[in-house]
Parts: structure tokens; C-alpha cells; sequence
């Protein structure tokens, strides 16, 4: 239901669309009265309320890519590209992974090959920016590219997929695709180029996604392109290519894949999203909780909980890393059909103005410059988020808190608590699973203040991608909204 707030100005919207005389003047015109009316309904459609005059979604898509798990399969990159008639293949990674195993067992296996040119592109950068996306795309640019393999982590395969959209897309500028309201985010009706992805951390999930995310340093926040286009061919998720990652890369990553399989199933069904596209190729990538992403995002969720502790204490734990890689693949499968809402949306302006403000540096990672880990910066918010939306779908809800608690949704211990309760046992059980993997407790652990929230709620509304699938949100664009980000984000100072 729309908050109060909300429901005043549709009802007013619904008076004015209904009666053919002007509300301002009590003009008589029809051809004046049809243009106030027109108005009002393309107002009202602005809203995600339960109105005839707002149409609703009535289908989801499934799409995701092609996966092949194994220990060891990066071999097998040089023959999937031939076996794809690829003519000249561009490789992307990053000056970190391009030394080590991963990146060695792809280029054996390309070289393996007769007659498979390939150029190496190794300057993506951590946390992607315009300017590091645009070096990408200018390189890809200048060479006749007929495949991609991206070979590291979420940065790197999000680098490679718009350096693939823009090879494609010559003349564009590259926020003719970014999300609105930040770019034009304009459909992409051309075939792109075929690209294998090798993750080398178990996080992101970008391997079977159509998202690529990037940090607008004009504007102290991330954003990104979103679009089923995008999604690699083939993930080749192999148990080894995470061997050499640090501990606190593990955890990072980690905590995107548990907070990507919590938003997904919590976010909006898909039935409630608005406006219904006027034409398929509109439909977005993320279009709100659905059966199939429960399913994924809910076994994501449970091998997350069971086993990213284990690899906290030991990241030589291969049945640990192997599994998690499944989730990390599992929950991209989840959130690239159902999306993610309130952690991800807020964690944008937290890891973007940190540059500028706190300059937090995290601890186990080898990067000399102020970085919030995404997965980090994602799980800030996590116990407060989940606090408020919890009466949004108290089942939901109550089977995470099972989850959390390492028993099922029918135990006693969970069924006893009322559902107004359930918010409040959730927020502290996330807070207790993070506390033991060495989280920062809060914002201000990472250097923000009480006198930051507002820049951080500014830097968030922008998100509305992914707010626009947050429960218990509202008109997110109205003081209603931003009412609901204040109170999330100073909830999330301290725990």
C-alpha cells in the first residue's frame, strides 16, 4: 500500500482524471480538460499503487547464462572460442590476476589453439570508473574484435561487457546506456559480441548476469547498464580460479552474494512492478521477486550462511570456496531476473563518497587508495534494511530469520514470534553473522557520520533501478521516501 503521503496526491490524481472540468480554473474546454486529464494519468502511472489506471507487470523473463562449474575448466576457454568460429578474441583483466594462475591456464588453453588471434587488455581497475570504462571501451575500439573473455572479478567482467557494448555501438557515448535517471538508459536492440566470463572471486555473479556496474566519480556514486543484452554466453566457474584469493576478498565477495539473495527474495513480486512495458524489449532485467529466482536465491542464501564462515577461518577450505562459488553463480541467476532493492541502492553513494569524505580503507586489500568493498559497503545497511522491510512479507522474512538461525521455518523457536517481531529478531541475527565475520559495525565504522545521512540519501535516490523494487518504500522521489532512506541509513551508523 502507498504511504499516506502518496495516497492524498493519487487520489487527487484520480479526481482530476475523472472530471472533464479544469481543477485549476473550472475550464469547460474538452480539448483543455482532456490535456489535464491526459496529465494526471501519465502522473499517476508514476506510482506503484494498486490502481486500475496504472497497468501492472503480468509476465517475468528468465534469463541467464550459460554455466559450466568444475575444477579446472579454464582450460577449456581456447576450444569454446574456437568451437565458436571466433576470428580475434579480446581479453580483459586486471594487473592483479593477470600474474596469476587464472589468467596463465586461459592464456595456455588460447594458445593452444591454431590460428585464434587475441589481444590482452590488463589496466581494469577495482571499482570501475567513467574514465576506466572509457579507456576500456577506447582500446576495444581500435581492434576488430570478433569475441571477449573476461578473466577476474566483477569489475573486470562488467569492463569487458561494456567494452563489448560500445565496440558494437561505435558512436555512442556511454551514458546513452547507464540506468535512468542517471543516462538515457536506451534499449539495445543490436546483437552484441559473444563473451565467456571467468570469475576469479565468488561474489558478483556478473557471469550470468546483464548488469555491469560503474562509479560516476562526477557524482560520488555507482550506477550501472542493465540489460539482459549484456549477459556473457558461458560462465566457466572453476574451483581453482579462487586459490589465491585474500581472506578479506572472500568475505567481501561473500556478503554480496548473501545480500544479492536476500534483496531478490524480498524484493516487489513481479506482478506489482509498473508500468507494464508498452513492448517487450522494454521488460527490464530486474523486474521484481519470481518463482524461478526464489529458487535460486533462496539455496544461495542458505550455502552463503552455512559456508562463508567457514571460509572466514579458513580459505583454504575447498568444499567451502567450491560451494560458494555456486551461490555466488546461484544468487546472480536469482537477483539478474528478480533484482536487488535497498542495500545495494544505498551502497552506491557509501562506496562512492568515500573517496571524497571518509577515505576508508579496508583492510586486506591491495589497493593503495580509500575502498569500501562493494559486499562491504552493501552490508552497512544489511540488519537495518531488512528491519524495515520485513512487514512488507513477514513469511518471507521469517524464512530468512530461519536461515540466519540454522533451522527451518516450521521450528518453534520461529514460528512463536508474532510477525510485527520479525524485523527486530532479523536485524539482530544479520547483525550477529556479520559481527563474526569482522564487519564494520555501522557507517561510522567506516568513518560516516550523523551529519552525513542526507548526502547519503541524495546519493541514493538517484538509484531508482533498484528502488523501485523496495518494499515498504513508497513514492521514493517524495518526502515519504526519502523519510524512510533517512531513518534506514541512521539506523545503519551503529550496531
Amino acid at each position: 500500500m502507498a504511504p499516506p503521503a502518496a495516497r492524498s496526491t493519487i487520489l487527487r490524481l484520480m479526481n482530476a482524471s475523472q472530471h472533464s472540468a479544469c481543477p485549476c480554473h473550472g475550464c469547460r474546454s474538452a480539448a483543455h480538460a482532456h490535456a489535464h486529464t491526459h496529465g494526471a494519468v501519465n502522473q499517476l502511472r508514476r506510482f506503484a499503487t494498486p490502481v486500475d489506471l496504472v497497468e501492472k507487470e503480468y509476465a517475468f523473463e528468465v534469463a541467464a547464462s550459460n554455466l559450466r562449474f568444475g575444477d579446472g575448466v579454464t582450460r577449456e576457454v581456447g576450444m569454446d572460442l574456437k568451437n565458436m568460429k571466433a576470428r580475434k578474441v579480446g581479453v580483459f583483466t586486471d594487473p592483479i590476476v593477470a600474474k596469476l594462475k587464472p589468467m596463465k591456464t586461459a592464456l595456455e588453453s588460447l594458445q593452444s589453439q591454431e590460428d585464434l588471434p587475441f589481444e590482452v587488455y590488463d589496466q581494469v581497475v577495482a571499482e570501475p570508473t567513467e574514465d576506466s570504462w572509457r579507456n576500456a571501451i577506447a582500446w576495444a575500439r581500435q581492434h576488430d574484435f570478433s569475441h571477449f573473455l573476461a578473466v577476474g572479478g566483477g569489475s573486470v567482467i562488467d569492463t569487458a561487457k561494456a567494452a563489448n557494448l560500445f565496440t558494437v555501438y561505435k558512436d555512442a557515448d556511454l551514458m546513452d546506456f547507464v540506468n535512468a535517471p542517471v543516462g538515457k538508459g536506451l534499449p539495445i536492440s543490436q546483437t552484441l559480441r559473444p563473451l565467456i566470463a571467468v570469475p576469479t572471486t565468488a561474489g558478483t555473479g556478473s557471469e550470468t548476469t546483464g548488469a555491469a556496474i560503474l562509479d560516476i566519480t562526477s557524482r560520488s556514486f555507482k550506477t550501472g547498464i542493465a540489460n539482459r543484452a549484456l549477459k556473457p554466453v558461458l560462465g566457466v566457474v572453476d574451483v581453482q580460479n579462487t586459490e589465491s584469493c585474500p581472506t578479506a576478498v572472500h568475505i567481501s565477495a561473500g556478503l554480496d552474494v548473501l545480500f544479492h539473495s536476500m534483496e531478490s527474495y524480498t524484493a516487489i513480486p513481479y506482478l506489482e512492478r509498473t508500468p507494464r512495458p508498452a513492448n517487450p524489449i522494454l521488460r527490464p532485467a530486474y523486474q521484481g521477486s519470481n518463482p524461478v529466482a526464489d529458487i535460486f536465491s533462496t539455496w544461495a542464501l542458505r550455502t552463503t550462511v552455512k559456508y562463508l564462515p567457514r571460509i572466514a577461518k579458513n580459505s583454504d577450505d575447498h568444499e567451502a570456496r567450491s560451494q560458494m562459488l555456486l551461490a555466488a553463480s546461484f544468487a546472480g541467476i536469482g537477483f539478474g531476473n528478480a533484482g536487488v532493492h535497498l542495500c545495494h541502492g544505498m551502497s552506491y553513494p557509501i562506496s562512492g563518497l568515500n573517496k571524497k569524505g571518509p577515505k576508508y580503507r579496508h583492510p586486506g586489500y591491495m589497493i593503495d587508495a580509500p575502498i569500501i568493498p562493494h559486499g562491504v559497503s552493501v552490508a552497512l545497511t544489511g540488519p537495518a534494511v531488512f528491519q524495515f522491510t520485513a512487514p512488507s512479507s513477514p513469511d518471507r522474512h521469517r524464512e530468512a530469520l530461519a536461515i540466519f538461525n540454522s533451522t527451518t521455518v516450521t521450528d518453534p523457536s520461529i514460528t512463536s514470534i508474532p510477525d510485527s517481531e520479525i524485523g527486530a529478531h532479523l536485524y539482530e541475527s544479520i547483525a550477529r553473522f556479520l559481527d563474526g565475520l569482522g564487519v564494520p559495525r555501522g557507517l561510522k565504522a567506516v568513518g560516516y557520520t550523523s551529519n552525513d545521512v542526507s548526502m547519503l540519501v541524495e546519493g541514493t535516490i538517484p538509484q531508482r533501478r533498484v528502488l523501485d523494487l523496495a518494499p515498504n518504500i513508497g513514492n521514493v522521489v517524495g518526502e515519504d521516501g526519502r523519510e524512510h532512506l533517512t531513518r534506514i541509513i541512521e539506523n545503519s551508523l551503529e550496531y
